[in-house]
């Protein structure tokens, strides 16, 4: 009998044990075994905020994910807030209006911040002032708060004081991100005096144009403001004119004017100087047998001359050993959780050997938009 139960129990913990490994391998093959183990991921977020027009009560969140569901928070660079969202659910949410609290005294207008935070708490509610910051915290990112900033002019006219009143704007509706464009506004001067009072046209809250414009008292005036575009950022943006404390929006659809590149001109085992024309906030990239040896600075939209990567000063590189160069989006503080860029579905990447470099007389000897698949896709010059 004993010994029965013993053989039992011995067949028992090892089909036990079998279980176990069969979980923990299957957990890891679809990337849930530290879920099953109480580890979990840190909680993730974004948000969307552009510069809009609001009555004071309510301001509008284009877009926030969250992953494990929150609140939307409106300050105005203070501690207290604003505006605090009702309960979002983890998953997007598009076209979020955010109403000022009851007891607010400040209007929701100006230069606004909108921070997405946690939903810790088990009280109904937002609870970050109630717990003293010990329940509902931001969610973070490279250990900063995720959150935007927005500039919201207001539509009521006796709340600008003697600011000058945009009263309508005009823009392209598609442009590039290097050309001039026309953007036409009517101004309007609301007081009874001569004033000058500087006009900018913004995008995406990024100042693009300035002007100093003179007005009669009541004088209304059209004015156009040539715009260059080269910097913006591609895709479906806001645009703006801005007076003191008007303004007006619509949207331009902005288009990268040219394909992504990386080019390298020069190369040593101290460092590598490439060319690139990259669509969005990054940063190029040396990759070393698949792993990332240097980076550069971070670079803005457009084209860049001389970006330099500094490769580690304890590695030797031979001269016929093959590195890539890529562009990333992405903070290169950060390089782990950068993606590389794409164009027409491949990484822009190319690859190169200090000897190649060495060997080319025209001084940029490997240029790639997008790897095509063949592992280099280059041409001299």
């Amino acid at each position: 009998m004993s010994s029965r139960l013993t053989f039992g129990t011995i067949k028992r913990a090892g089909a036990i044990l079998i279980a176990i490994a069969i979980v923990i391998a299957a957990g890891i093959v679809v990337g849930q075994a530290p879920a099953i183990f109480g580890v979990e991921e840190e909680p993730q977020a974004s948000i969307t905020f552009e510069d809009q027009q609001g009555n004071g009560s309510a301001v509008t969140i284009r877009e926030v994910t969250l992953s494990d569901g929150g609140y939307v928070v409106i300050t105005d660079g203070g501690d207290e807030p604003l505006a605090v969202s009702e309960h979002l659910e983890a998953g997007t949410h598009e076209n979020v209006t955010v109403e000022r609290e009851d007891d607010a005294t400040r209007e929701l207008v100006g230069q606004l911040t909108a921070t997405v935070h946690q939903d810790t708490s088990d009280e109904e509610g937002y609870a970050y002032a109630e717990t003293n910051g010990e329940e509902d915290q931001p969610y973070l990112e490279d250990g900063f708060p995720v959150g935007a900033t927005a500039t919201v002019t207001s539509t009521d006219e006796n709340a600008r004081g003697d600011s000058f009143l945009v009263e309508s704007v005009d823009a392209p509706a598609e442009a590039t991100t290097n050309e001039t464009i026309e953007v036409n506004a009517r101004i309007r001067n609301p007081t009874e005096y001569q004033a000058e009072q500087p006009v900018e046209v913004r995008i995406d809250g990024v100042v693009y144009e300035r002007q100093v414009l003179e007005l009669e008292g009541g004088e209304a005036r059209n004015v156009t403001l040539e715009t260059e575009t080269r910097g913006a950022p591609p895709g479906d943006r806001t645009i703006g004119v801005y007076t003191e404390d008007g303004g007006a929006v619509t949207r331009i659809d902005l288009t990268f004017h040219t394909e992504p590149s990386v080019a390298v001109a020069d190369a040593d085992n101290g460092s590598v100087t490439v060319s690139a024309a990259i669509p969005e906030r990054g940063f190029v990239a040396v990759e070393r047998n698949g792993t990332i040896a240097g980076t550069s600075n971070e670079l803005a939209p457009g084209e860049h001359e001389n970006v330099t990567v500094d490769l580690p000063d304890d590695v030797s590189i031979s001269d016929e050993e093959e590195l890539t160069a890529t562009l990333y989006a992405g903070n290169p503080g950060n390089a782990d959780a950068a993606s590389p860029i794409t164009f027409e579905g491949s990484p822009v990447r190319t690859t190169f050997t200090l000897a190649e470099v060495a060997g080319d007389e025209s001084g940029s000897d490997t240029n790639a938009s997008a790897d095509a698949g063949n592992g280099n896709d280059s041409s001299g010059g």
